[in-house]
């Protein structure tokens, strides 16, 4: 008895010291940000999982940040398994935390952590700016090479929606990611993938990623299947293996089309970095630019005013020319529906940091090494921050505040993504080549609900009907 006394002591002091270690309290007033989780997930089995049940039972992360903020407050905590997050839910809080990692690209770098990717996260600082140099560049230079392709593509999608009767609905979801999936892999690994069945198989084994990134990860499901684990590793595996095919095949060639893996290779890159840096953008960028070509043409759809300024800048702009990579720079509106689509559609609800070194927002801490959490869908939706929050405007970014705050999450100005950069040329090109020729036009009766993973899609799928301009 007196045994199970001491170590009953024992245990509860070393709890309570593990806590007082987990959420420090300074002298100067600052805590750790308030949350659910408890320090009993490292010690007690039943609690190993944190929050995750409770991700779960919500539906996604994105909705149980969601409800964590609207209880917490605009800063909170909780437990990704045996992980201590804080996530920041407020333009005020994302302003005051300083980014350690200011040559990290948020997504990417919440990307390269679920696909358990390491390099480029931690070590030499100046190695991990050229990395992001190399990558910036490659995607820039592939833009340039490949716009006559997306064009090209833009164009077949369009001949397609004209063949279609007037009565008959177009898929949009299918139809956008075909079209982003044989961008993205010519752009990405070059004219091999002009077979449309190269593109079938790399489409199968690139959404079976997808889906357990976007689903499994997140909510711990995945490792508890062997079944599916099973299925996701040799999905990645060969996934992996087309790349380093194809990057041992292109290296130390010239070819009359450069794409995104000819400069990966030319960035004095190990072997291991461009794997990485391929897939990333291979799975990212497919995702983003079908997303947003998806939601822009929905939104387009049910908003005629909108859809009609758009046809007006581009016929001003334009006329009877060929669009080009320059004229695309000219099309400002266009650019405020993309950004008003990132916003409305909320196209990726959350993203990551890693907290390098201790810090502190709001008078709470950020331990070290603690992953920071940026609830980016509903800053989107701020209503103190955007005037009639829940419509679909382009121009409330004709207001210079509204486009900071954009910026700020990272999606214009120097904290854009890559990816995203890409998925706005591709978005623009469809637009630009859609509007020109067709009307587009809501289904009656059609509600769009929407999916939140680490990119935001319809939950099934969005249909449109289009009409040919006279």
């Amino acid at each position: 008895m007196l045994d199970f006394a001491i170590f009953a002591i024992t245990f509860v002091v070393f709890l309570i010291c593990a806590v007082l270690h987990l959420y420090p309290v300074r002298a100067r007033g600052e805590a750790a940000a308030p949350g659910p989780g408890v320090a009993a997930v490292l010690f007690y089995p039943p609690f190993r999982d944190g929050n995750l049940p409770d991700i779960v039972n919500t539906g996604s992360l994105h909705q149980f940040l969601v409800s964590l903020h609207e209880k917490y407050g605009s800063m909170a905590s909780f437990w990704f398994g045996r992980r201590l997050v804080v996530s920041l839910g407020s333009v005020d809080l994302l302003r005051e935390h300083i980014n350690p990692n200011r040559t990290s690209d948020p997504f990417e770098m919440m990307l390269k952590s679920l696909l358990g990717y390491q390099s480029g996260f931690a070590g030499d600082a100046v190695e991990s700016h050229l990395r992001k140099k190399v990558y910036e560049s490659a995607v820039n230079k592939t833009i340039q090479s490949n716009f006559p392709l997306m064009l090209k593509l833009a164009d077949e999608l369009v001949s397609k929606w004209l063949s279609y009767p007037e009565a008959q609905h177009v898929p949009l979801c299918q139809h956008m990611l075909g079209f982003a999936m044989k961008s993205i892999t010519q752009a990405t690994l070059g004219s091999c993938f002009e077979d449309d069945q190269q593109v079938i198989n790399f489409r199968k084994n690139h959404d079976a990623i997808w889906s357990e990134i976007g689903k499994g990860f997140l909510d711990g499901s995945l490792e508890k299947s062997s079944t599916r684990k099973k299925h996701y590793d040799e999905a990645l595996t060969e996934m992996e293996d087309v790349l380093k095919k194809v990057a041992k095949e292109r290296k130390g060639k010239s070819s009359s089309q450069q794409v995104f893996m000819d400069v990966l290779l030319q960035g004095n890159l190990s072997e291991k970095q461009v794997l990485e840096d391929s897939m990333i953008f291979s799975l990212a960028g497919c995702v983003i630019a079908a997303n947003l070509c998806i939601w822009s043409s929905y939104f387009l759809a049910t908003s005629e005013a909108v859809q009609e300024k758009l046809y007006q800048e581009v016929n001003q702009v334009l006329g009877k020319s060929p669009l080009t990579l320059e004229k695309l720079q000219e099309l400002k509106y266009c650019q405020q529906v993309l950004n008003e689509t990132i916003r409305t559609a909320k196209l990726t609800p959350v993203a990551a940091r890693l907290q390098e070194l201790e810090g502190s927002v709001n008078q709470h801490i950020i331990p070290k090494e603690v992953k920071l959490v940026v609830v980016q869908g509903p800053l989107k939706l701020n209503r103190f921050v955007f005037s009639s929050f829940c419509r679909f405007d382009p121009e409330r970014f004709d207001d210079e505040n509204a486009k900071k705050q954009l910026t700020l999450l990272g999606f214009s100005g120097s904290q854009e993504c890559p990816e995203l950069r890409f998925a706005y040329t591709m978005a623009m090109i469809v637009l630009c080549t859609v509007i020109r020729k067709l009307r587009l036009h809501p289904v009656q009766d059609q509600v769009v609900e929407m999916k939140y993973e680490l990119v935001t899609s319809p939950r099934e799928e969005a249909w449109i009907a289009v009409s040919k301009r006279s």
